[in-house]
């Protein structure tokens, strides 16, 4: 169920014409990209064209990198920037191919924008997702400006962080098996993908 949910909201920053301006202007402009390419008849028979402009275009509104640091929480700090670099291509990886299969799917779900916040260099836009059986949830994009330009570093399903969720996961691993196991299973599950 996260992971429909992450997909979801995924897909909601994409599909759907965002009805506010500042950081959810930034967000549109990749709407009509990805619609494009989904609808696609050509991209729908060429599966590997078509996932690749799909990450190269969720990448333009994902800041990976802020993620990676957000998500690998204390232990960050502690890394070399080679060490990183590493984890950011990895759960930057793991995110595209974990859920750009999931965005060809999408149904139409209606999205429903509730409240842009704007602090400074940060911003949550609120949402939520009507499904085609009337079921809701509510997505939270946490914003930051960088340069400009709003990119997304977390979202928020239902109150939980995406985030924090990977977070909480990989402090396990680290705890229990040291960095180096989280990279191999990282490194696994990328090639698992």
């Amino acid at each position: 169920m996260l992971k429909r949910a992450v997909v979801l909201a995924m897909v909601a920053v994409f599909s759907a014409t965002v009805a506010f301006a500042g950081p959810s202007e930034d967000v549109k402009k990749t709407v009509d990209e990805v619609v494009r390419i989904v609808a696609s008849k050509e991209m729908k028979h060429n599966e590997q064209k078509r996932r690749q402009a799909l990450k190269k275009t969720i990448s333009l509104v994902f800041d990976y990198s802020e993620m990676s640091k957000r998500s690998l929480g204390k232990h960050w700090n502690q890394r070399t920037p080679a060490e990183k670099k590493r984890f950011s291509e990895l759960f930057s990886t793991l995110l595209e191919n974990s859920y750009a299969g999931k965005i060809e799917s999408y149904n139409n779900e209606r999205i429903v924008y509730l409240k842009e916040t704007v602090d400074g260099d940060h911003a949550e836009v609120k949402s939520k997702v009507v499904t085609a059986k009337r079921d809701e949830f509510t997505l939270d994009y946490r914003m930051i400006n960088q340069n400009g330009k709003w990119m997304v570093y977390d979202v928020a399903i239902e109150g939980v962080s995406l985030v924090s969720n990977y977070r909480t996961q990989f402090n396990k691993i680290i705890t229990n098996g040291g960095y180096n196991e989280l990279v191999k299973k990282l490194e696994a599950k990328t090639d698992e993908l």
